[in-house]
């Protein structure tokens, strides 16, 4: 694997490429694709589209990631799940695309995470049984995937001795060992996003934030500049639909089942070290767990749930109290001391996009029950629509999406060639164990870490953390501005860094962001 290819500067998003472009793009000539939503599964269509040859304007609202993509468990999951629910072909695309991220798109984003399942008294030799089967079938998964076994190691027993020391929060007594097993971590789930766009603005797409769609039809979309109000038309060869939950609004005939996945904001003291993740089983159910996901800024996440969501589909999701009561119960089942409501820093929720067929007259199924295919829909008039699926399968749901814009607009462009094709920042794990910076900043840009370092270097203000209490700093905020296409302080705070999810940061850090902003503005 070589390091995504073009000069750094075809990569970069900034607030002056989004005006040149987006000038071009509204009431100019007309282009191949337009994409409209900007997460994950938008950003990967923008891809595809480019990759092929095909020319291309992606729009969003907000900002790259600003809806579900940004409040995933930051897991690529390998399909276990799926397997218990029968759901094979959906098991397997899972299994498939997260050996493409690992050992081709995006090493440096994603690596290999251990978990334990703790056997506590609370969990029965049966259900254990069940447990292992489980994970021995998700190394089954692993091997028709073709991902290597150096990538993922195998599920294996734990002594109780073993059990506590990956986990020493577990509760010991009446310990009978634990269950050991390995998945994708995403170091960050909005940075997979602007990697994904970059890449694709690489490769000549367009990629316009803060632009909303007002109406779409199959051959563009009347638009409007959500920082000057002004509105136009985009024109547009094909058109396809990725906003997720919001799908239906753009589209008539696109049926959502959101469903709600919360998870909880701990600090790194909260619960002392965690070599791996946690796997906790909730009661009453065979194949669903909470999990304790350590992350390399120290914090812990704590999720997740999965409840259907009723009415309007907000922006950003509020978090009940009850989703966190649930959580703080499952979690304080196996711990020696018992995690208070107090302790919860932050917590987020996003919206899962299932798709509702509505083909059965009785009652409507839980979400979590509702099958994590996607589907690929086209309206009367020609837009097509991509929605459901996972985070982990974006790439996927991008390249079925565009053969089928493609195949009904009748555009020339062949093959996708996204599975083979490295994100920026990419590069072999020899090659970014060699790069001249921190490990916490090739962990988040890969091949692009020595850049960001190097701002730091030379200036004294921006090599410091923005909080004592959090890693980023000035460097990685200015490095978004200059090329990662950060308009505001939201964007900032919230998704290219994590900063935002636990609200007193968030207070504390937000004027240090302004004046970088206003510093950053003077000189440009």
């Amino acid at each position: 694997m070589t390091p995504a290819s073009g000069p750094p500067a075809a990569s970069s998003l900034s607030a002056a490429r989004r005006a040149r472009e987006l000038t071009a793009t509204v009431g100019g000539p007309a282009v191949d694709v337009l994409v409209v939503g900007l997460g994950a599964t938008g950003a990967g269509v923008a891809l595809d589209a480019a990759a092929r040859g095909l020319s291309v304007a992606a729009i969003d609202a907000h900002d790259l990631a600003f809806g579900t993509s940004r409040f995933s468990s930051k897991l690529i999951h390998g399909g276990l799940r799926y397997l218990a629910s029968a759901q094979l072909d959906v098991a397997h695309e899972s299994a498939v695309e997260r050996g493409v991220l690992m050992e081709r798109t995006a090493p440096h984003l994603v690596a290999a995470q251990p978990f334990v399942l703790p056997l506590t008294p609370l969990v029965s030799r049966a259900q254990a049984a069940l447990a292992r089967a489980g994970f021995h079938a998700g190394d089954t998964l692993r091997l028709a995937a073709r991902t290597a076994r150096a990538t993922l190691p195998p599920p294996r027993r734990l002594s109780a001795v073993e059990t506590r020391h990956l986990a020493p929060v577990v509760r010991g007594d009446g310990l009978r060992g634990g269950l050991l097993s390995w998945d994708g971590r995403l170091t960050d789930d909005a940075r997979l996003v602007t990697a994904v766009a970059r890449t694709a603005a690489a490769r000549g797409a367009r990629i316009l934030t803060r632009v909303r769609a007002l109406t779409l039809t199959g051959t563009g979309a009347r638009v409007r500049d959500e920082l000057t109000g002004e509105e136009g038309e985009i024109r547009a060869r094909a058109v396809i639909n990725a906003t997720g939950v919001w799908a239906g609004g753009l589209v008539e005939g696109i049926r959502i089942r959101p469903s709600r996945g919360t998870h909880l904001v701990l600090r790194p003291d909260c619960l002392g070290p965690l070599p791996a993740g946690l796997h906790i089983p909730i009661p009453g159910e065979s194949n669903r767990f909470v999990l304790v996901l350590p992350q390399d800024d120290g914090r812990v996440y704590v999720g997740l749930t999965d409840e259907p969501v009723d009415g309007g589909i907000p922006d950003v999701p509020e978090v009940p109290e009850s989703d966190i009561g649930f959580l703080l119960d499952v979690l304080g089942s196996v711990l020696d001391a018992p995690v208070r409501r107090d302790d919860v820093v932050g917590a987020f929720a996003g919206l899962r996009p299932l798709l509702d067929t509505g083909g059965s007259t009785g009652p409507a199924p839980r979400t979590a029950d509702i099958s994590r295919r996607h589907a690929v829909l086209t309206s009367p008039d020609g837009v097509v629509t991509v929605v459901g699926g996972k985070l982990t399968t974006y790439r996927r749901m991008a390249q079925d999406a565009v053969d089928t814009a493609v195949r009904e607009r009748r555009l020339p462009a062949g093959r996708s060639v996204t599975a083979s094709l490295p994100l920026v920042g990419a590069a072999a794990p020899r090659t970014l164990a060699a790069l001249p910076a921190p490990r916490r900043l090739v962990r988040r840009y890969g091949t692009e870490a020595p850049a960001v370092h190097a701002l730091g270097l030379r200036d004294e203000r921006l090599r410091e953390p923005v909080l004592p209490s959090y890693p980023a700093t000035g460097a990685e905020l200015l490095w978004a501005l200059r090329h990662e296409g950060a308009l505001d302080t939201a964007d900032l705070l919230d998704r290219r860094t994590r900063i935002g999810l636990v609200p007193a940061d968030r207070a504390r850090a937000r004027e240090t962001v302004r004046e970088l902003l206003a510093e950053v503005t003077e000189l440009t």
